[in-house]
């Protein structure tokens, strides 16, 4: 069988820009973990989250989820985050775990409250509000539908 040197030299451009394409697609990506100081916070239940997820601020970046681990002693969801150094949390800032969209990733999303104390490096985020997927939310209007006031003895 005999090979046509056009093919040959058409395939190698196709390669060489698919190369370019996913070198490029590499460098936009920001696939890097934050580096910075480390913080945990303790959920019932995180619905998904994995490591590498964000954490964010107002949808802003600020972090990234380095480990989950589950507490032995009160089996519970202790998520490790690192956040940047630039960022201090106030003491009682808050941690959720949130959907980005109905198909999008999890991310855990903080509200710093108001205190002038800061979480030091190693601290615990301790006010936390845990994951609710679809069905617990469809759950809760089911039950409030169908419960339509207080049940009176007969």
């Amino acid at each position: 069988m005999k090979r046509n040197p056009i093919e040959t030299v058409l395939g190698a451009v196709v390669l060489v820009a698919a190369g370019m394409f996913l070198l490029f697609a590499y460098s936009i990506a920001d696939l890097k973990a934050v580096t910075g100081y480390e913080l945990k916070a303790t959920f019932l239940k995180v619905g998904g989250l994995e490591r590498g997820s964000d954490v964010r601020i107002s949808g802003i970046d600020v972090g990234t989820v380095t480990g989950q681990s589950l507490n032995p002693e009160t089996f519970q969801a202790q998520v490790i985050m690192s956040i940047k150094p630039g960022v201090t949390l106030p003491t009682d800032t808050e941690a959720s775990i949130v959907s980005d969209g109905l198909l999008g990733g999890k991310y855990v999303n903080l509200v710093p409250g108001h205190a002038s104390d800061r979480i030091a490096a190693g601290g615990v985020i301790a006010k936390t509000r845990d994951y609710q997927s679809l069905e617990d939310l469809v759950g809760q209007i089911i039950f409030l539908a169908t419960n339509s006031g207080p049940a009176t003895p007969q």
